[in-house]
């Protein structure tokens, strides 16, 4: 028992977490191939599926150094991290249904709402690439002084438990606290990344498909991430630059009608600048501060 206890407790092996990134990859592409072999005009669809896919995983890369932060400020233990984010991903599952489903109505009965996407998605663009990553402050976070209105909270975690009964009185520990600032947090990147999709399909069943298999696979991916956060420098600026890319293509038919870009071509926009950020990253890593 005490050695399962370290075994939970010890960071995901680098190689396990490498291996099932590459599987959660690996169905991703298996998918591509299925929609392709099976959906009436499968080409289309499986390369809507792929661009979205990657557009909602190399945002999700971002997102994932915020949950480093969080994690980290929290002092929160590796078994409760993987608990955190096993809940989140339950989470994640069901509120980007509902946004989806709400996003594809507004865009098909108000065509205008694409600019309005678009102009989202070129804001969020702007901000990534100008904006330095912050350090994570509980004390000014919105969201963490909402919470604590709403729910009494210990000054304690207490395990792995979320709530806790006090004199007949349910209370939420810190635990809990994260928990909602890591839904919250996910909620606030779907606002940008679900739009962006809307610039390669408008079909539901593929942007739900390419959220929920992106989604799938960020636990692994965090704890790949956890040990290599440093040595990708140059990929937050390669999202930024695959958003600039996708709020253009939505907002061009309002200053050029006949502009049309392919889902091939978006294709391989996207994966080239995503493939170079993170070759620029390897070439050019970031230089460590020699001791004094």
């Amino acid at each position: 028992m005490t050695a399962k206890r370290r075994d939970l407790d010890a960071p995901m092996p680098f190689q396990r977490a490498l291996l099932w990134s590459l599987f959660w990859l690996g169905f991703a592409l298996l998918t591509t191939l299925v929609l392709w072999l099976t959906l009436p005009n499968g080409g289309e669809h499986a390369l809507a599926f792929l661009a979205g896919y990657l557009i909602e995983e190399s945002l999700s890369v971002d997102n994932l150094f915020v949950f480093l932060m969080l994690f980290t400020y929290f002092k929160i233990s590796t078994r409760l991290q993987r608990r955190v984010l096993n809940y989140g991903i339950i989470g994640v599952i069901v509120l980007r249904g509902i946004m989806i489903l709400a996003g594809i109505g507004l865009v098909n009965r108000f065509e205008f709402m694409m600019y309005i996407f678009g102009i989202i998605v070129l804001y969020t663009a702007f901000k990534l690439f100008f904006e330095n990553e912050k350090e994570f402050n509980a004390d000014q976070s919105i969201i963490i002084k909402w919470t604590r209105k709403l729910f009494p909270v210990s000054r304690e975690f207490h395990g792995d438990k979320f709530f806790i009964r006090q004199a007949g009185k349910l209370i939420a520990t810190p635990l809990f606290i994260v928990l909602v600032v890591v839904e919250f947090t996910d909620l606030l990147f779907a606002l940008d990344s679900i739009p962006a999709i809307f610039a390669v399909t408008r079909e539901p069943i593929v942007i739900y498909a390419s959220n929920i298999l992106a989604v799938l696979g960020l636990r692994s991916l965090y704890f790949l991430l956890e040990r290599m956060h440093t040595g990708f420098r140059f990929v937050q600026k390669g999202v930024a630059v695959i958003l600039l890319f996708v709020g253009a293509k939505m907002i061009a038919p309002f200053f050029w009608k006949d502009l049309t870009i392919s889902t091939l071509h978006s294709l391989i926009v996207i994966l080239g600048i995503l493939l170079l950020s993170i070759l620029a990253s390897l070439i050019f890593p970031e230089k460590k501060e020699a001791k004094a």
